[in-house]
């Protein structure tokens, strides 16, 4: 199926590991020139290498801080210079920490807010005037499984993440006229990293072995497995794709069918 991506530009935050990175890839796989970020500078150059090698596409790999709105600025506009243009951006970063409320301090809620929310509105400040000037672009944030069902002893990403659908239904109202999609992808348990603190956490707890965790949550969705990154974001770029050009302001899930709602 030709998704009409090839030459666009993607955008990719927090992609040196999990979702971000499997997103990044399949970007690459489908010719779009991609501009990866992340902390882990060491990480970030290798997985650029990685896909210049085994796709012959362009990379700008660069270190940034997503809470720093001037960081995320300047890496917006060096990946328009050196690529071309801004045409999807997929915001990313890692979850905040299990707990309940009474165990969150201010600073937690003010980092939850800094590190899931205040950052998709820092790359959709920078790349939303790109796409208008071409009318034409993509936004899609990765957020989570909780801005549909809460789960327990993730306070922090139950509100913070549903203030990303906030945000993502309000930009989808106010830039649809100008071309551009923004739309929000919410993977379920999911094997990476951040799944596999959350387990660390959840053991602690119930007082279970991480396996009998990791086995519980597989037990709860219908297919009786976890999700793997590719398969969130083959979604992302079935959504930033020409196969999906009447979709905007939507929360599409990814949890193998364990939201339990209509």
């Amino acid at each position: 199926m030709d998704t009409g991506l090839k030459n666009r530009v993607a955008i990719v935050a927090a992609s040196s590991q999990g979702i971000g990175r499997a997103t990044a890839e399949a970007f690459a796989a489908e010719g779009c020139k991609v501009a990866i970020c992340a902390r882990n500078q060491v990480a970030l150059q290798e997985l650029a290498e990685r896909l210049r090698k085994q796709f012959g596409t362009e990379v700008h790999a660069e270190a940034v801080d997503v809470t720093d709105a001037a960081a995320v600025h300047r890496f917006v506009e060096a990946t328009v210079a050196r690529l071309g243009s801004a045409d999807i951006c997929v915001t990313n970063a890692g979850g905040p920490p299990a707990m309940g409320f009474l165990a969150a301090s201010l600073e937690d809620w003010r980092k939850a807010l800094d590190l899931n929310f205040l950052s998709a509105v820092h790359f959709a400040r920078e790349v939303i005037p790109h796409m208008q000037q071409r009318r034409w672009g993509r936004i899609i944030t990765i957020t989570s499984i909780t801005t549909k069902q809460p789960v327990s002893d993730l306070v922090l990403s139950n509100a913070v993440r549903a203030a990303v659908v906030g945000l993502v239904k309000s930009l989808a109202n106010e830039f649809g006229k100008d071309g551009i999609l923004v739309n929000n992808v919410g993977p379920g348990y999911t094997a990476t990293d951040r799944l596999k603190q959350l387990a660390k956490t959840r053991s602690a707890a119930l007082g279970k072995s991480e396996k009998e965790v990791f086995e519980g949550w597989a037990a709860d969705a219908p297919l009786k497995r976890l999700g793997e990154p590719r398969e969130v974001a083959e979604t992302i770029v079935w959504l930033a794709s020409e196969r999906a050009s009447y979709i905007t302001g939507q929360t599409v899930l990814v949890d193998g069918g364990i939201y339990k709602g209509l």
